[in-house]
């Protein structure tokens, strides 16, 4: 690394601009962490990738290999390093079965851990002048000033989940969060916001019974440490939230950059799965087009027993070809068998469906015969739908992914409810609305069987014009040149 520098120096050409990139330490954050990693790269920008050494040994198992993720990227030219971090915790430490705690100590403990490697690669490299971390971290604003380096943010959700966070004391100020009694209103004040109903609102704004938790006091710090960054990146679309990006940008530096995914979409080179990835291609070789539902709940929220049941029932009543990614941890990290009883081998020896732990879930997608998303509604799982052209059924569990439903359903009307009417809710953790198997069979029937295709089409359009050459590409561009100018002007400081 110091050679690179030393070599640039003396051929007279500046070292080009160099930025550190942390996601969250969750699936869904690190994968648009490295597609905008790849991204930067492929842009000129010096990358240098953080991940936590528990992460680092999760992804690594899975792909069976060993230790630089980014070792094939830089052989196609991408100057992408990295390196790991301590979390504070032992690798072995189970973090699902202690969540609390550990995210305490991503709190507390984890930020000496970056800041320390933040120093030591400054010293090593000083022309890192910027670092791109998730929103959900509470103290990047410390580090940036310390180290003097541009403070970016990238939030990899929705814009409208990010402005319900950052107007977090309005809906504190008019008793819709946090109140005694929240108002069950409609909520009309939130800038940029025609109106969102309470039961559409992230599941930590929807508490009313314990509102001091480790992520309530996450998402309270968090974004007021937001407040504090040089730019704030989003992986949405202009288009499709206009007003709420808009009147964030009256606030701050905002650039709706999405969708952020990889160049041929399937595939980076780049390891990025938790889980070894079940090959579901040669099952859905044998199916007609458009006719298979793909079902997950994604990589972290958890279901009820019951909620499988019905679901696993409702599948087959159907009589609809199905892959269902199905984690052992869904209901607990304890309870693996969850199934009803001769469910999984009814359903393989009819070759109807397919159960699987994990698979590669943009490959099943864009797979010609799949025609149809079951879905917890995590904003990746969305925008590669979309990608696709593959209508939803949305079922929410956890966090914003209730707020993603309204955008599906309401807004896009690219979807439909699995279960009308869902809310969160804190007394049993997965939802106050009832799922039976016979609603559960009508949905799918109604879903596989509809126009909503045309109408995704149509939303695909917009996403794919603005990342090829319209708004996105554009405020990417302009990121680029605000970035590059923020550094230059830390520099002369």
């Amino acid at each position: 690394m110091t050679k690179d520098i030393t070599m640039a120096d003396a051929a007279g050409k500046p070292p080009p601009p160099h930025v550190l990139m942390l996601p969250y330490p969750l699936q869904g954050h690190v994968i648009p962490f490295v597609n905008l990693a790849v991204k930067l790269a492929a842009a000129g920008f010096t990358v240098t990738f953080i991940n936590t050494d528990y992460i680092h040994r999760q992804i690594s198992s899975s792909a069976g290999g060993g230790g630089d993720l980014f070792a094939e990227a830089r052989k196609s030219g991408l100057d992408i390093r990295y390196t790991t971090v301590s979390d504070g915790f032992p690798v072995e430490f189970d973090r699902s079965l202690h969540h609390d705690q550990f995210f305490e100590g991503i709190v507390h403990v984890f930020s000496a851990h970056v800041d320390e490697l933040v120093g030591n690669l400054r010293r090593r490299d000083p022309s890192i002048g910027g670092m791109i971390f998730d929103t959900f971290y509470v103290w990047p604003s410390a580090i940036a000033e310390k180290h003097n380096l541009a403070n970016i943010s990238f939030f990899t959700e929705p814009a409208l989940v990010f402005t319900l966070y950052y107007h977090i004391d309005l809906l504190r100020r008019h008793r819709h969060f946090a109140a005694s009694e929240n108002r069950e209103d409609a909520i009309d004040y939130i800038p940029g916001v025609k109106s969102i109903m309470p039961t559409d609102l992230m599941s930590y704004l929807q508490a009313k019974i314990d509102i001091n938790t480790t992520p309530h006091r996450i998402i309270q710090k968090a974004f007021n440490d937001v407040k504090k960054a040089d730019f704030i990146l989003c992986n949405t679309v202009d288009e499709l939230e206009p007003d709420t990006i808009a009147a964030l940008r009256r606030r701050q530096p905002f650039y709706a950059v999405g969708p952020i995914f990889p160049p041929t979409f399937t595939a980076t080179g780049i390891a990025t799965s938790f889980w070894s990835e079940s090959d579901c291609a040669d099952w859905l070789a044998a199916k007609p087009s458009r006719s298979v539902l793909y079902v997950s709940f994604g990589s972290y929220a958890h279901a009820s027993r019951r909620e499988i049941a019905e679901i696993a029932g409702g599948l087959a009543l159907s009589g609809v070809d199905f892959i269902w990614v199905l984690r052992p941890d869904i209901v607990s990290s304890g309870e693996t068998d969850i199934l009803p009883a001769g469910f999984e081998e009814e359903m393989a020896a009819s070759g109807r469906g397919l159960v699987v732990p994990w698979c590669r879930q943009m490959a099943v997608l864009a797979n010609p015969a799949v025609g149809g998303f079951l879905t917890h509604c995590g904003w990746n799982s969305i925008l590669e739908s979309i990608w696709c052209g593959i209508p939803m059924i949305c079922y929410p569990l956890l966090t914003d992914q209730f707020t993603n439903r309204k955008l599906v359903v309401d807004d896009l009307k690219i979807g439909i409810n699995l279960c009308d009417g869902r809310r969160y809710s804190e007394s049993n953790g997965d939802g106050d609305c009832v799922v039976w198997r016979e609603g559960v069979c009508e949905k799918i029937k109604r879903l596989m069987s509809s126009e909503l295709q045309k109408e995704v089409i149509q939303v695909r359009k917009v996403l794919e014009e603005a990342a090829m050459d319209g708004s996105s590409a554009r405020n990417f561009q302009c990121f680029l040149r605000d970035l590059k100018g923020k550094i230059a002007a830390n520099n002369n400081n």
